[in-house]
C-alpha cells in the first residue's frame, strides 16, 4: 500500500510539472530559492569557520600558554597598563614546570620572530623563525614531509641545525632535489638543513604558516636574539589531555606552580596569564552561530514564499482532480488514501525544488575564491532535504485535508 501511494503520488507530480510546466516552475522557484539561500549561507560559514580555524592551527588544541597579556579580561576594560608590567616567563619556570606538572602530556617553551633566510644570492623574507626544545613535539604538532626532527643533543648542545617550509627551500634552494644537509644563513649565522615542514598551501589570513617556518633549537635562537624581559619574550605551554576536567586540573595546577615559582603570597593576585587556544575557537564559534541565525531569516522568507506556491499548485490539484478523487472513494478508497496521495505530491514537488537549490549550491562549489575552499557537506545536504520535506508537508496538509473530506457523489458531480 505504502509503495502504491508512493508511486501514485510521483506520477501525480510529474503530471502536474508537465500540464503546466510554466505555473509550476514559477511556483517553485520560491523552494528553490529558499533552499539555496539558506544552505548557501550553512555552507559559505562552515566553509569559512573551519578555514579560520585551520588558520589558527598553530595555536594548538587543548593548549594552555603562560602569557603576560589574557586573550580577555571579560567586559570590563582592558587593563594593559598593568599586564604590560608583569614578568615574562622564563626558562627556568619552564624547568620547573616540566619536572613537576603531572596533568600534561608535554610542556615546552619557544621564542619567535620575523627574519630573512640567506642562501648565496638567494633570500626569503618574511620567515618565521621559532627557538624550539625537544619537547615541543609533544605539545605543538610539527609534521615533517622530508628529514627529521631535532635529536635530544642538538636541542641541549644548541646546535646550529634547522627545520625549514617548503617555501624557504624552494626559495634558497631552487632546482635543487632536495635542501637536505645544505646551509643557509640567518643574520650572519649559518644553519645546515635537517628537515622539511609539509606542505600547508595558503591560509585565509596571515598567520604563521609552517611553510614559511624555520625550526631551530632554543639555545641557537638566544644566539641571534636577546631572549628575556628586555628582548623577545619566550611563550611557556602546556598540552594537556582530551578531557575538560584534565584540562582544568592542569590550569589549576600551572596556576599553583607558577605562584609558588614567582613566590606570590596568597594575597597577591596571579602577575601571569594562562592562556586557552579553545578561547579564540569558541569566540569564532559565537561569532559564525549569529551569521547563520541570520541565514535562517534570510532564507526562511523566500522558503514562506516557496510553501505558499506549494500550496497552490495542491489546490489547483484538487480542484483538477477532483472527478478522479470521487472515482477513488466510489471504488472504496479511503480518506486516508486520498490524504495520503495528495501529502506525497506536495512533498515530491518541494524536493524537486530543494534539490534544485542543493544543485546551485553544489556548482557554486566549484567556483575558485582563491584560499576559501567551499565545501557542501552531508549535513547541510540532509538539511536541505529535511527542509524540502517539511515545507512539502506544511503546505500539502490543507489541501490534502480538503481532498480527502471530499464527498464521492458530489466530487463525481463537478466533472
Amino acid at each position: 500500500m505504502v509503495f502504491r501511494l508512493i508511486w501514485e503520488s510521483f506520477r501525480f507530480a510529474m503530471q502536474a510539472l508537465k500540464s503546466n510546466l510554466t505555473r509550476t516552475v514559477l511556483s517553485l522557484l520560491g523552494v528553490t530559492v529558499g533552499i539555496f539561500a539558506i544552505i548557501a549561507v550553512f555552507t559559505l560559514v562552515d566553509s569559512l569557520e573551519n578555514n579560520i580555524k585551520n588558520s589558527l592551527s598553530f595555536l594548538g588544541n587543548n593548549i594552555i600558554r603562560v602569557d603576560r597579556f589574557p586573550f580577555s579580561s571579560g567586559p570590563q576594560e582592558y587593563p594593559w597598563w598593568k599586564y604590560f608590567r608583569r614578568p615574562p616567563g622564563t626558562y627556568a619556570e619552564y624547568q620547573f614546570l616540566s619536572e613537576r606538572l603531572k596533568s600534561a602530556e608535554g610542556v615546552t617553551i619557544f621564542a619567535e620572530a620575523r627574519t630573512t633566510a640567506k642562501q648565496g644570492s638567494n633570500a626569503y623574507e618574511r620567515c618565521n623563525l621559532q627557538g624550539v626544545v625537544f619537547s615541543h613535539k609533544d605539545v605543538y604538532e610539527t609534521p615533517i614531509g622530508e628529514g627529521r626532527f631535532f635529536t635530544e643533543l642538538e636541542i641541549n648542545a644548541a646546535r646550529n641545525v634547522a627545520i625549514i617550509g617548503v617555501k624557504i627551500a624552494n626559495a634558497l634552494f631552487p632546482g635543487q632535489p632536495s635542501a637536505i644537509g645544505r646551509e643557509f644563513k640567518v643574520k650572519g649565522l649559518k644553519f645546515t638543513v635537517i628537515g622539511l615542514f609539509e606542505e600547508e598551501g595558503e591560509g585565509l589570513f596571515d598567520a604563521p604558516s609552517k611553510d614559511e617556518g624555520i625550526l631551530i633549537p632554543f639555545g641557537a635562537f638566544s644566539k641571534l636574539y636577546n631572549v628575556g624581559r628586555y628582548g623577545l619574550e619566550p611563550v611557556i605551554a602546556a598540552k594537556g589531555f582530551d578531557d575538560d576536567l584534565e584540562l582544568i586540573a592542569l590550569e589549576n595546577e600551572m596556576a599553583g606552580l607558577l605562584r609558588a615559582k614567582r613566590g606570590l603570597k596568597p594575597t597577591e593576585e596571579d602577575n601571569f596569564a594562562l592562556n586557552k587556544s579553545e578561547f579564540i575557537q569558541n569566540a569564532i564559534g559565537s561569532i559564525f552561530s549569529v551569521i547563520s541565525a541570520a541565514g535562517w531569516v534570510i532564507g526562511g522568507f523566500s522558503i514562506l514564499i516557496g510553501g505558499f506556491g506549494i500550496a497552490n499548485i495542491m489546490f489547483v490539484s484538487v480542484k483538477e482532480r477532483t472527478n478522479i478523487i470521487g472515482i477513488q472513494k466510489s471504488l472504496g478508497a479511503k480518506n486516508y488514501f486520498i490524504l495520503l496521495q495528495f501529502l506525497f505530491e506536495a512533498v515530491f514537488l518541494s524536493l524537486i525544488g530543494g534539490l534544485a537549490g542543493l544543485g546551485i549550491v553544489y556548482a557554486a562549489t566549484f567556483v575558485d575564491l582563491g584560499c576559501l575552499e567551499l565545501i557542501l557537506s552531508i549535513k547541510n545536504i540532509l538539511l536541505g532535504l529535511g527542509l524540502s520535506s517539511v515545507i512539502g508537508i506544511l503546505s500539502g496538509i490543507v489541501p490534502a485535508t480538503i481532498a480527502a473530506g471530499l464527498d464521492p457523489v458530489e466530487a463525481i458531480r463537478s466533472a
